[in-house]
């Protein structure tokens, strides 16, 4: 979120605001308030100056403009449709005045994208309210004559909402409902009034932006017979792109980006033709993730490599558009880099072209293209760049000399799309030292400045390197330079560096230039650039301190007594409620925070209290199948309380029912991440066995042989069973077990021999840790891991004690199963991996795992490892408490005794 950035000024005795996107109502009704009469000429360069400010708050000076000169160019008055599309999902139109502002903004500085929106979540209201059921085929909304007729009205009113918000902030805007998009019937007699869209028509599009207003459109489409049909709003914001070619689609959501399966993290950039093979074999690609991500290919593989695809949210519209490091997901084609040691590997006419279209040496007539090609000859070279050449740099390496960076030549997409910094990073990987030069006056300089570890400018020329902090050092590799005729002209002496007690890089970036010397910090990687891999950036969590309130449905249990036990000594969660039917008006024993009764919340009491905010946690501690009326309820209030600024509670389900929908966080911090855990409302808290084969397999999970089922022998205290409800001689509700250990009469009982869930629930998560490609191991992307799983229940009260037998898909020794396991948990502070088997005194009334006993069959293709917890703490209270520390903002181990040594 940005910083609270308003600029006010007068226009006409009028005050007016201009606020970056994101900011608080407040402003938006400032806005509102603006006098509709002013002096229209003066008043729009005031805006355009104000906002250009404003935007050099978000990102450098020289990003800033040059993204603006890029986006502006890219549209020509015969075409002036080029700038971008921006899609609106529907939940977004729900915040107008963010989106409005968002919009305007771009209006004021001279860019016209063109809207695209639609309306699913208004149209289920509507057809809701008017008794009509939404049927989906192949999630495709099956659309008859009254729907259409509704869907007609809804998406004409979210138009006009829309136009009319716009106009409110001075930018006009022009409704355009029909007369766009053509199409065929998709499948008549599957999917209704549905269309194929057929053709594009952008003249009424590029009609609106040369009458200078923004043309927002709806998805609809007409038959060539007249017949309106109903059109996904993804696959026309694509139809349009491929028509129009602009430089960036943008898809407005709710969420702000794409994010991680795994560990919840927002994905910075999407390479697809480096990474789109493999990210869709990921396990975690899946349902709606993948139908995008085969979207966007098809849409970007019919632009030019230069168009990308942006999904943020309105209120980051700015700081993705106009900053190297934008703010959401960026979606590109892409490029695969390359490094040649001859020109001819990347073709020698096309690098003639190269440097005879872009090289400032060239440009200028201080060299020929024949020059550059003959100096390229005098020393052992390395040509890097991408495949369509959009960067191509020259980099000269002597055997035993440092190397050189004679030539780095971009094109407008290799700066716009940030191949440059990929192109130098693998530079970097191979060179710890490089010089080079640029042009004081290049528009770039600022790149060259941040990637330095120092420079200095003589005769209209810098000179920069990294990896050299002494000055010595440079002057006696630039007296080589010199002696060699490495470098185009004579830098001694080396300047010194500058005064300590002037703050030459304060005044650099103020002025947008350098001092005649400087000797800069070095630069750790590449921070604030979009990178090459599909990756998130890691978080900075600060944990909070502030006291939150708990309410715990199903306190009767072994497990809710587990939890009391844990949130009594916890130093900031409180428990605010407990509720029981058994026990309703009874004190909680074993809690003295303070004195609660248990009672017996209703629905409705549930739904309230979420409401009005006053829990910031629920835990379900209930029997499977029971929980989802309280999470509907929860969910109704959250809703209503959402009208009033609150934000929703988290609810950790210990349970089953949710350990399988998406939508729910599935909490195994050690193996599925924290982050995702961290921003998560909805979160299942795995099971107990679920748990323990889920340690025991995941470091082998890429080394399971496919052809054959892991299986885990799980013995369980009987306090895995559960509880019963009853009464004691006075009459007193008491909790018995539901096995005792007179039942089992000192041995161990079998059951759920097949098909017990957690057999499928450690399956099903595990197969989101299998790699792509696994050194050494048998690629087993795709595959999906299954567990054979057979639970005993034995006369000790807690602790499991499990023995997984694991075929693999290659030989492997001892040794190497303790280093995978090693390695894998060398960070967790509830996890040890000891080479003795386990036994249940090590894990009973702890709060850790602990794994051992690792044994290879004769064969070496055959692992046997044992692992053990306690049911009720790390199989249930102390992992659920764990969630609740990560998703309030706690440390992970705030309240857990760390005893697992």
């Amino acid at each position: 979120m940005l910083p609270l950035q308003v600029s006010r000024f007068t226009a006409l005795g009028a005050r007016r605001c201009v606020v970056v996107a994101g900011q608080r109502r407040a402003a938006v009704q400032a806005v509102r308030s603006t006098t509709q009469t002013r002096n229209v000429q003066s008043v729009a360069q005031t805006d355009r100056d104000t906002i250009m400010r404003l935007l050099y708050s978000i990102g450098t000076k020289r990003e800033v403009e040059r993204h603006l000169r890029i986006f502006s160019s890219s549209s020509h008055p015969s075409q002036p449709a080029k700038f971008a599309v921006i899609k609106i999902g529907g939940a977004v139109l729900d915040d107008l005045d963010e989106l409005a502002l968002s919009l305007s903004f771009l209006y004021r500085v001279g860019l016209y994208p063109v809207v695209l929106h639609g309306a699913g979540p208004q149209l289920n209201v509507i057809l809701e309210r008017e008794g009509v059921v939404p049927d989906y085929i192949d999630g495709i909304r099956v659309t008859d004559a009254k729907t259409l007729s509704i869907a007609r009205r809804v998406f004409l009113e979210e138009n006009l909402k829309l136009v009319a918000a716009l106009e409110a902030l001075g930018t006009r805007a022009r409704p355009i409902t029909s007369g766009v998009f053509t199409a065929d019937y998709l499948d008549k007699s599957k999917y209704g009034l549905v269309g194929k869209i057929t053709k594009v028509d952008k003249r009424p599009l590029e009609a609106s932006i040369r009458a200078g207003a923004l043309p927002i459109l709806t998805s609809l489409a007409e038959s060539l017979d007249g017949q309106i049909m109903n059109v996904n709003a993804d696959i026309a914001a694509g139809e349009l792109a491929k028509e129009l070619e602009p430089t960036k689609i943008v898809f407005l959501n709710d969420k702000g980006g794409m994010f991680h399966g795994v560990t919840g993290e927002k994905l910075d950039v999407i390479n697809l033709d480096e990474e789109y093979e493999e990210l869709m074999k990921q396990p975690w690609v899946k349902y709606g993730t993948k139908l995008k991500l085969r979207e966007f290919k098809e849409m970007l593989d019919h632009l030019p490599r230069s168009s990308s695809i942006a999904v943020i949210s309105a209120s980051s519209l700015q700081k993705e558009l106009f900053t190297d490091s934008g703010a959401g997901t960026l979606i590109r084609r892409g490029y695969r880099l390359f490094k040649y040691s001859s020109i001819e590997r990347v073709g020698a006419d096309r690098f003639r072209q190269v440097v005879h279209d872009r090289d400032p040496e060239v440009l200028s007539g201080h060299q020929s293209v024949t020059e550059v090609l003959n100096n390229l000859k005098k020393t052992p070279y390395t040509l890097y760049g991408d495949d369509p050449m959009d960067v191509v740099a020259v980099v000269s390496h002597p055997e035993g000399e440092v190397p050189v960076m004679t030539k780095l030549l971009s094109s407008r997409a290799g700066i716009l799309n940030n191949v440059v910094d990929n192109v130098f990073n693998a530079i970097k990987k191979d060179h710890r030292k490089l010089f080079w030069t640029a042009p004081a006056d290049d528009e770039n300089r600022a790149w060259h400045f941040e990637r330095a570890d120092g420079s200095f400018t003589r005769a209209g020329k810098s000179l920069f390197w990294y990896g050299v902090q002494d000055v010595k050092e440079v002057e006696k590799i630039v007296e080589e330079f010199d002696k060699k005729g490495r470098i185009e002209r004579n830098y001694l002496p080396v300047g010194p560096a500058a005064p300590p007690h002037k703050n030459v890089a304060a005044a650099a970036a103020a002025s947008g230039t350098r001092a005649y010397s400087t000797i800069a910090r070095r630069l750790v990687g590449t921070q604030g650039k979009r990178g090459y891999a599909t990756m998130a950036p890691e978080p900075v969590v600060q944990h909070t301190t502030q006291p939150k309130k708990v309410a715990l449905i199903g306190a009767r249990g072994y497990t809710g007594q587990a939890l009391t036990t844990l949130l009594n000594a916890h130093p900031y969660l409180e428990l605010s409620h407990v509720s029981s039917r058994q026990l309703v008006g009874r004190k909680l024993e074993g809690y003295d925070k303070s004195e609660i009764t248990y009672s017996n919340l209703s629905m409705e009491d549930v739904e309230r209290m979420e409401k009005d905010g006053e829990v910031d946690a629920w835990v379900m501690a209930l029997p499977n199948g029971v929980v989802k009326p309280y999470v509907d309820a929860i969910d109704r209030g959250k809703k209503e309380g959402e009208k009033e600024g609150r934000k929703g509670s988290v609810v950790i389900d210990i349970g089953a029912d949710y350990r399988f929908e998406e939508g729910w966080t599935y909490g195994l911090p050690e193996l599925y991440g924290r982050s995702q855990i961290r921003t998560a409302k909805r979160i299942s808290n795995p099971g107990c066995y679920a748990t323990n084969a889920q340690m025991l397999l995941a470091p082998l999970v890429n080394l399971l042989n496919p052809a054959s089922i892991p299986t885990v022998f799980g013995l369980s205290g009987y306090s895995g069973a559960g509880t019963v409800a009853t009464t004691d001689s006075d009459g007193k509700p008491i909790s018995l077990p539901k096995i005792t250990p007179e039942a089992l009469g000192g041995a161990v009982k079998p059951y759920a021999l097949t098909d017990h869930i957690h057999e499928r629930e450690a399956g099903f998560h595990l197969t989101d840790l299998i790699s792509a490609s696994a050194s050494g191991t048998t690629n087993t992307a795709g595959k999906k891991v299954k567990v054979a799983f057979v639970p005993s229940v034995a006369s000790w009260f807690s602790g499991i004690i499990s023995t997984a037998s694991v075929p693999l898909n290659r030989r492997v020794t001892a040794k190497e199963v303790v280093e995978l396991f090693e390695e894998k948990y060398a960070k967790e502070k509830l996890v040890r991996v000891k080479k003795e088997v386990p036994v249940l005194g090590e894990v009973e009334g702890r709060h850790g795992v602990v794994l051992g006993g690792f044994q290879v069959h004769s064969e070496g293709e055959r692992v046997v490892v044992v692992g053990g917890l306690d049911n009720l703490l790390k199989g249930a209270a102390t992992q659920c408490l764990q969630n609740l520390n990560l998703s309030l903002g706690y440390e992970e181990y705030t309240g857990i005794p760390v005893d697992i040594e």
